[in-house]
């Protein structure tokens, strides 16, 4: 059963586990689950998807639950007074804050703006020599993408040096072997903790929050970023 945080007449939001896809797709041939098909059997309703969130991405996913709804949804999303809230946990000593304004190009060749916020919740540095260091250094951040880019976060992070940890193909194949053999963890550490938009129908502000998954929490555990 997938954890559904918000429910209404008009639309419902769910914390997708890392690793399920939303819809079905000719790039991930191997899924047998997607998140439209689970939701719809477990409401019992038709859903209709109204923004995309990365397989390996964890947190609030939302779907409308009339074609009109949906459209109105989609419009909200993309609005600049939408705010969406992203944990991570990256590649080394995080700046406290930075806002990053580099375009991305995408998997038909057009290139396009893309901003996203950041800012540091938290470092730790663990006694674990890593190459030419004596020490393992990383960070627990916030970020607000302003625009909607396809893996725009992953990519603007790996532009900034501080990757996602088991982020693939855009993060560091050294730091995801290090997880797999000493924490036996493969899972993207990206989670959408928080989404704050206008409901599509009553324009009532709707503050969603999403809870990270076990993997996500035993890695803040065992990093150092709790307690």
């Amino acid at each position: 059963m997938l954890e559904i945080i918000y429910q209404d007449q008009y639309m419902v939001a769910i914390n997708k586990p890392h690793g399920l896809l939303v819809h079905r797709s000719s790039i991930a041939a191997d899924a047998e689950e997607f998140a439209l098909q689970m939701v719809r059997d477990q409401i019992g309703k038709t859903v209709y998807p109204v923004h995309r969130l990365d397989r390996k991405t964890s947190g609030i996913l939302v779907f409308a639950l009339n074609s009109r709804v949906a459209a109105k949804l989609k419009t909200i999303l993309e609005d600049t007074v939408t705010q969406k809230n992203y944990i991570a946990i990256v590649r080394g000593f995080f700046p406290d804050s930075i806002e990053l304004d580099y375009a991305l190009t995408n998997d038909r060749g057009k290139t396009q703006d893309a901003i996203t916020q950041f800012k540091t919740i938290k470092r730790s540095e663990l006694p674990i020599p890593f190459g030419k260091f004596s020490t393992s250094r990383y960070s627990l951040i916030e970020a607000w993408p302003k625009t909607g880019r396809m893996h725009q976060i992953r990519k603007h992070l790996n532009h900034l040096r501080h990757p996602i940890i088991g982020d693939r193909p855009h993060g560091c194949n050294k730091q995801n072997r290090l997880f797999k053999e000493r924490w036996n963890m493969t899972t993207m550490l990206l989670h959408a903790r928080q989404l704050n938009l206008l409901h599509p129908v009553t324009k009532e502000p709707l503050i969603l929050k999403a809870k990270p998954f076990e993997e996500f929490d035993r890695m803040l555990h065992d990093l150092g970023f709790t307690g």
